[in-house]
């Protein structure tokens, strides 16, 4: 029996934590521990969770001031007990109902990492296509941690780790989630692609909105990771790749 613990972030998220939670209460598969953990709202969103735990019984939830996303993050991954962790924050779906059974069904006793594809929504929840599709890279079929030398390749709504492998968030970074998942990567004895979709992404998160923030932050990043040459030559070729990308993609949409 393979336990997932799913983990919802939110903060004033009430009009999208309902959608969050029915993909979650909506799966088949019955070996599930949902952690929601919220910053103290003030819109309603601590009412609704509670409301959701007396009909949720594996549903636990804190509601308490953090100092951030990745803080509360860290949080639930703290209340998480199962052997796998995912991170599924306030807007983002599991793609359909059947989902955590089928990825039950790929957890083999040495997997380290279970991931795959990402559809990415709009507002109205319309598709925009798959992040391989939008995005200037596709996810391979054998994941190495290498792989994240060109950024990041499999977002944490798709990468869905053992626990015992995972360390805690770092700090005053905004893209810590790309820290986490190479070291995640690094320890990890076998990565296994789901052939199918994995979640729904809400576009438009943190780290697109101060987006000069954080390239500053991926560079310290990937100098810790892979040293600074390289990091000074994949830049290079990630200017050269994204050039490309906008040029194939002239009239359609894009990530």
């Amino acid at each position: 029996m393979v336990v997932f613990s799913i983990i919802t972030v939110v903060y004033n998220g009430r009009s999208l934590l309902p959608g969050t939670i029915e993909s979650v209460r909506n799966q088949t598969y019955p070996h599930i521990e949902y952690i929601v953990v919220d910053g103290a709202s003030s819109d309603g969103s601590k009412d609704l969770i509670r409301e959701y735990a007396g009909q949720m019984p594996h549903l636990r939830w804190i509601s308490e001031q953090d100092n951030g996303l990745y803080d509360a993050m860290n949080k639930g991954l703290q209340m998480a007990t199962g052997d796998f962790v995912w991170f599924l924050n306030c807007g983002d779906h599991i793609h359909d109902s059947n989902t955590v059974a089928r990825l039950a069904e790929l957890a083999t006793p040495d997997a380290g990492v279970l991931y795959g594809e990402t559809l990415l929504v709009d507002d109205q929840r319309n598709p925009a296509g798959t992040m391989s599709q939008l995005s200037t890279r596709s996810i391979p079929d054998h994941l190495h941690w290498k792989d994240y030398l060109g950024g990041m390749l499999v977002v944490h709504q798709s990468f869905i780790p053992r626990r015992s492998l995972t360390g805690l968030y770092i700090a005053d970074n905004l893209v810590a989630d790309y820290d986490w998942c190479i070291r995640i990567l690094k320890k990890s004895p076998l990565n296994i692609r789901a052939p199918f979709i994995l979640s729904d992404y809400l576009m438009g998160g943190m780290s697109k909105k101060r987006h000069r923030q954080s390239l500053k932050d991926r560079f310290r990043v990937m100098r810790r990771h892979f040293g600074l040459w390289p990091t000074l030559l994949a830049h290079i070729w990630i200017v050269i790749r994204a050039a490309i990308h906008w040029i194939r993609r002239l009239g359609k949409k894009r990530y």
